[in-house]
């Protein structure tokens, strides 16, 4: 078994605590299923695994009350809809204002994560734009929320890898 940390998104300004998940082989074989497959049903998918679809729906169940499956998409490609522009944004705020800031930075559409990083700067965000001038502008929002000393932001040439989970999961099928 693969022992598995996760953290519960925050959800109205308070961070929840880590809650410590194991997932089994079934587990593993199911979220490997759902991320090749979709668009099936329970019952598609417990006919491909040979398992029960009273037990599919039970783990799939299991895996969304406890946190590790978050959500069923659809992913979308922000290039595709003109969002072809992407930064990185590093904050440096004043003591204390996480909450608030955070809070701000959630109001503008084109920062689309939000991270509390350790070492150099205190927040690292993801921004979008359809242009250069356009992260720009969204910088300069940052900039104005109260709480917020200074930015340091870099774009991004091009994307060498999206985020992926599979070579972890398979880990638990080995």
């Amino acid at each position: 078994m693969l022992n598995i940390l996760f953290k519960i998104t925050q959800r109205g300004g308070a961070m929840a605590a880590h809650t410590d998940y194991r997932i089994d082989e079934l587990d593993a074989r199911i979220i490997l299923d759902m991320a090749d497959h979709p668009r099936s049903g329970v019952l598609e998918m417990s006919r491909r695994l040979g398992v029960a679809r009273n037990t599919v729906y039970a783990r799939i169940a299991r895996l969304e009350g406890s946190g590790v499956v978050t959500g069923y998409g659809p992913d979308i490609d922000l290039a595709a809809i003109g969002y072809d522009v992407q930064a990185f944004c590093t904050i440096e705020l004043l003591q204390g204002r996480f909450g608030e800031v955070a809070e701000k930075l959630g109001a503008i559409p084109e920062v689309i994560e939000v991270h509390t990083i350790a070492g150099q700067g205190d927040l690292v965000c993801k921004l979008v734009s359809t242009s250069n001038p356009g992260i720009m502008a969204v910088v300069e929002q940052i900039l104005k929320i109260e709480g917020v000393d200074r930015t340091t932001t870099a774009i991004s040439l091009t994307e060498q890898m999206t985020r992926r989970t599979h070579q972890l999961i398979e880990e638990v099928l080995e």
